[in-house]
């Protein structure tokens, strides 16, 4: 995974006051934690990065390379969560976990389906998916993009596990193996309602105007 390049703002001060005025500056607040080290306060500029999580090919999956500005600090880092504005959608907070590129981590990637299953295709049937993203651990260069699942070959009652899936090199997966990633199902035929026992079963009788003949 190629690293992007983001230069970052150190920041001593704290609180809502600080947070809105970087803001209304087009500046995010930001924490960076773990790699054995204390909590770094910085900021990042909203525009920089809203461009490089869309361009990059691993979008906010990415390894980013903070570089202090105004020093040679420099430090890999991921993005741990990110807080998003429910009106205006904009970025209003980041939390990055320092990586050490030869250190296992351990992320969330998404699971996507190729292919059209043949129970689908010939045989009626519904794909279920019930994974969508899988908890892997490995090397911050190797994190792939997404977990791909061919289900071509799937026929109806047919499904395949964690195990059955095909990883990477050097990723593994920390989810129960024996879970259900994918299966083919039959949609469920509603029976007839059956007749209630002493109930009526003859037309209504029609009773017809006018006088009865003698």
């Amino acid at each position: 995974m190629a690293e992007v390049t983001l230069e970052v703002l150190n920041r001593d001060d704290a609180g809502k006051g600080v947070a809105r005025k970087l803001r209304a500056q087009g500046k995010i607040p930001a924490v960076v934690y773990g790699g054995h080290r204390d909590p770094a306060k910085i900021a990042v500029d909203r525009k920089a990065i809203s461009e490089l999580i869309q361009k990059s090919e691993h979008g906010v999956r990415s390894i980013f390379l903070l570089k202090m500005a105004g020093t040679d600090q420099q430090r890999h880092a991921m993005v741990k969560e990110m807080t998003i504005h429910p009106i205006s959608r904009k970025i209003t907070h980041i939390d990055f976990v320092r990586v050490i590129m030869d250190e296992m981590v351990r992320v969330t990637i998404p699971v996507h389906h190729t292919g059209t299953a043949i129970g689908v295709k010939n045989g009626g049937g519904i794909l279920d998916f019930q994974v969508r993203e899988l908890h892997v651990e490995c090397l911050p260069n190797a994190i792939p993009d997404s977990i791909d699942v061919d289900v071509t070959s799937l026929d109806s009652h047919q499904y395949l596990r964690i195990s059955d899936l095909k990883l990477p090199e050097g990723v593994r997966v920390l989810d129960d193996p024996e879970r259900v990633v994918v299966g083919v199902t039959q949609a469920k035929v509603e029976a007839a309602p059956e007749p209630v026992e002493g109930a009526a079963t003859s037309e209504p009788e029609v009773i017809t105007k006018g006088k009865k003949e003698e």
